[in-house]
């Protein structure tokens, strides 16, 4: 069943449409197959014509034989010559020759036609001759003789033989003209079911579906047919209907956008009244006040940052990155207070920060703690002895940076690892939403490195690859 007509949409066969010109090009080649076969028919009547001539002729030898002891009339003579429809008759045998005729045979004869060695090209180059250029000139017919018989000659006239040529011809092309429309419409009918109105449907339905291509209504529903018709419809089906879930999916995606911008404005707002009463703090002179201070300065600038680029389009744009020789010591000493949102006691331990890369410092920063803190929470009341987190980076071969994220936890189950970069789809933790993995893996790419998930016996390990400052 196909997908109903769509208004407004002219989805009518379009005038000399692809019925039309199949049934143009099944007449052609039907009418081309009766023209090959109608040329050697007449050809083939020419010489049938003939020998029949000279079979006759063999009839009025044997009349002549009958009557050896007694002479032959003119009146007998004219009938004989008229039943073979001849001017003169020569029949060789038993050593003698025997003519039969009433007026002088002529001199010069327009053409001789021997029907024992008669081929295809001469028999069709006769019969163009005989229907173009007809001559007055009597024809020489040679031919052999039945037993009893040598050769037999005859001289016909021309113009009988061509008429019924004419006759044949048009009794011929009539039947021919039958069979080959009889023929056409039942090839045209036959490719139209099996082919025409199928093509059309399949066409018909993508006119539909593209008008409104989130509608499941217009996905076509293939039929039961094996061939490539229905393999076409089955592909087409779901295409449409993955076609149609994607759209769907970027549909919610552009709304969860418009109201993510919404919401990074008035948090925007927030943020900028939570950074005044930062810098404030900063002017405490409590110790433990002046070395948190800066970093909750810090972390607020950063988001309020992001914020602002967030409001763009009502999505995430993520500017291009500022590559510069960036020391990994400051950007690893801010990961172990992500600890702090564990409700367990989670330990976060670092290594390695004498190391620089060449990246832009705060894109880094947050694909590190979207990494650690995908492992934190996944520690977080997990059933493991001493959970614990441990980024490590050393420089590796090419001048290259490498960092591990690795945690001694359950590990990723099959159904993360299929979508681990997915966005929205390669979350484990209930209430998360899958976009951590995605951010990072962007993030690292557009500085040039790589993200990927190495596989461990037992918990989780991600490797970050940059370039060396």
């Amino acid at each position: 069943m196909s997908a109903a007509p769509v208004a407004g949409v002219d989805l009518r066969p379009r005038r000399l449409g692809l019925s039309g010109r199949l049934f143009l090009v099944t007449v052609a080649f039907v009418v081309v197959a009766e023209i090959l076969t109608f040329v050697p028919a007449v050809a083939n009547y020419r010489i049938e014509w003939m020998d029949d001539r000279l079979a006759a002729a063999q009839v009025a030898a044997l009349v002549l034989d009958g009557r050896t002891a007694e002479p032959v009339s003119e009146d007998l003579e004219s009938r004989l010559l008229q039943g073979v429809n001849a001017r003169a008759i020569v029949v060789r045998g038993s050593g003698a020759q025997r003519l039969l005729a009433i007026e002088p045979i002529p001199e010069r004869v327009a053409d001789t036609v021997d029907l024992g060695q008669v081929t295809t090209w001469s028999a069709l180059r006769g019969a163009w001759r005989t229907l173009v250029s007809p001559v007055t000139e009597p024809i020489r017919v040679l031919g052999e003789g039945k037993p009893g018989f040598g050769r037999v000659e005859i001289l016909l006239d021309e113009a009988p033989l061509r008429t019924a040529m004419i006759d044949y011809a048009l009794r011929l092309a009539v039947s021919s003209l039958i069979i080959a429309a009889v023929a056409a419409g039942l090839v045209f009918v036959t490719l139209q079911v099996l082919i025409v109105r199928p093509v059309r449907r399949l066409a018909t339905n993508i006119t539909a579906f593209a008008d409104a291509p989130e509608d499941a209504a217009r996905i076509i529903t293939p039929s039961d047919r094996a061939d490539e018709i229905g393999q076409a419809e089955a592909a087409l089906a779901k295409m449409q209907r993955g076609l149609a879930d994607q759209l769907r999916q970027k549909r919610r995606l552009a709304e969860l956008g418009l109201a993510v911008s919404k919401i990074s404005h008035e948090l925007r707002n927030l943020l900028t009244a939570a950074q005044l009463l930062g810098d404030r703090l900063e002017s405490a002179a409590d110790p433990s006040v002046q070395r948190i201070a800066p970093r909750l300065v810090g972390t607020l600038a950063r988001a309020i940052r992001f914020c602002e680029g967030t409001l763009a389009y009502g999505r995430a744009i993520e500017p291009e990155p500022r590559l510069a020789p960036t020391p990994l010591a400051p950007l690893l000493a801010d990961l172990p207070d992500i600890a702090a949102l564990a409700a367990h006691p989670v330990a976060v331990t670092v290594d390695g920060g004498g190391l620089s890369v060449l990246a832009d410092s705060e894109q880094v920063s947050r694909a590190l703690a979207n990494l650690v803190r995908n492992a934190v929470q996944a520690l977080d009341g997990a059933a493991v002895a001493g959970p614990t987190v441990r980024v490590t980076a050393a420089a590796g071969p090419e001048e290259k940076v490498t960092i591990l994220v690795l945690d001694n936890g359950p590990g990723l189950p099959q159904r993360a690892r299929e979508n681990l970069f997915a966005p929205f789809q390669g979350s484990v933790k209930a209430g998360g939403t899958g976009l951590g993995l995605p951010i990072a893996a962007e993030l690292i790419e557009m500085n040039g490195g790589r993200l990927c998930l190495d596989e461990t016996s037992d918990g989780t390990r991600f490797r970050i690859v940059l370039p060396a400052a």
